[in-house]
């Protein structure tokens, strides 16, 4: 018996059937390669419109300006914040965008900059920062947008350091925020014998950075009692050699002119932020001080810790660490903010930790 056959409608509806199937593989399939080109700008940088300057003697250029816990120590810390802003039709972010500041708030703020609140006043600029597009691609076009965001972290450090003469002095960047401090080391703090004196200590986190390009006046720190050095790390889970490998194969660094060139073969930069020291030595768990997620916190309102939970070890110039396999301590949030500073902190207590230490130690050194 011959089986019936089927109508034209019927026909095209299994091709509709077929084509919609279709679709919904292609897109799962290349859902990441879609969603980053909606964030490509389609101009080139060089004839791009940037957003309006910040005025930096204005406050709202300030996510945080001189703030200080009742508690606190006697160091100014500046803190460049990582990339909140995705894109679209900017390469820079302009100022007071409200989604990216939302982000800042909600998840940078209490996670990253938190740490540092217990060692002093704490400011933090807003700046015209490369948008998350810029982190995805390796452009000529995306490299310049990063390199414009220089000259505002510059404007604004220099409006800060008006307003501290004198005194112990913090730094402090993630992701993008770390790129950018590890250029202002080098070529504003570096040179200047007075200022890289007043240094505690500067914190480059979660970002990868060529360690043969620091200055001797400001190297990676020894140990954990070393001041007027760099602290520097970048993370990725034990089990995760790819993420490693893609970090180190995609990791762009400053070179002498102030562009951003290919890391290649040199060395990447890890201070093991939990020994505190630059040494590619094992730390077991038991000496880990305490992750957290703070993500939605307020200011000045402590988080929960999970301590001796970690291992670490700076491998290869990554530092590479043992998961934390708690609901709290999951990637959550949308494709774009699954690309940027994670919605914890799994040092939070260690740089606490960290920088009072060091700070400790200026004061001292300091007859202070």
């Amino acid at each position: 018996m011959k089986p019936p056959r089927l109508t034209f409608r019927q026909g095209v509806g299994w091709l509709g059937i077929a084509l919609v199937l279709l679709l919904a593989v292609a897109v799962a399939v290349w859902r990441g390669d879609i969603l980053k080109a909606g964030l490509d700008p389609q101009i080139p940088f060089q004839t791009y419109d940037p957003p309006p300057a910040p005025d930096y003697r204005q406050a709202d250029a300030w996510a945080m300006r001189e703030i200080r816990a009742p508690t606190s120590g006697p160091a100014a810390i500046f803190f460049l914040h990582s990339t909140t802003f995705d894109g679209g039709k900017d390469w820079n972010g302009p100022i007071g965008d409200q989604k990216a500041d939302a982000y800042l708030k909600r998840v940078v703020i209490p996670n990253y900059a938190g740490p540092f609140a217990r060692a002093g006043a704490i400011s933090l600029p807003r700046y015209r920062q490369a948008s998350l597009y810029t982190r995805l691609t390796l452009r000529d076009d995306a490299r310049d947008a990063r390199a414009f965001a220089y000259g505002d972290a510059l404007a604004a450090f220099e409006t800060w350091l008006t307003a501290h003469p004198t005194g112990p002095l913090v730094l402090a960047g993630v992701e993008q925020g770390g790129d950018l401090i590890d250029r202002l080391v080098r070529e504003r703090v570096a040179g200047d014998p007075a200022l890289q004196r007043r240094i505690v200590a500067v914190y480059l986190i979660d970002v990868i950075v060529a360690a043969n390009s620091l200055s001797p006046a400001v190297p990676a720190c020894a140990t954990a009692t070393s001041i007027g050095c760099v602290v520097g790390w970048s993370q990725v889970g034990d089990d995760n050699d790819g993420a490693a490998w893609r970090r180190l194969r995609r990791a762009l660094v400053w070179d002498e002119a102030g562009r951003l060139i290919d890391l290649a073969d040199r060395p990447a930069l890890c201070v093991n932020p939990v020994s505190g020291a630059r040494s590619d030595a094992a730390v077991p768990a038991r000496l880990h001080h305490g992750a957290a997620n703070a993500t939605g916190l307020e200011w000045g309102v402590r988080p929960a810790f999970i301590d001796r939970a970690i291992a670490t070890q700076c491998r290869h110039g990554i530092l590479r660490h043992a998961e934390l396999k708690t609901e709290s301590f999951r990637e959550v949030g949308n494709w774009a903010d699954r690309r940027k500073a994670r919605p914890y902190n799994l040092f939070y207590s260690d740089i606490e930790e960290d920088v009072e230490r060091r700070l400790n130690v200026w004061i001292a050194s300091n007859g202070l």
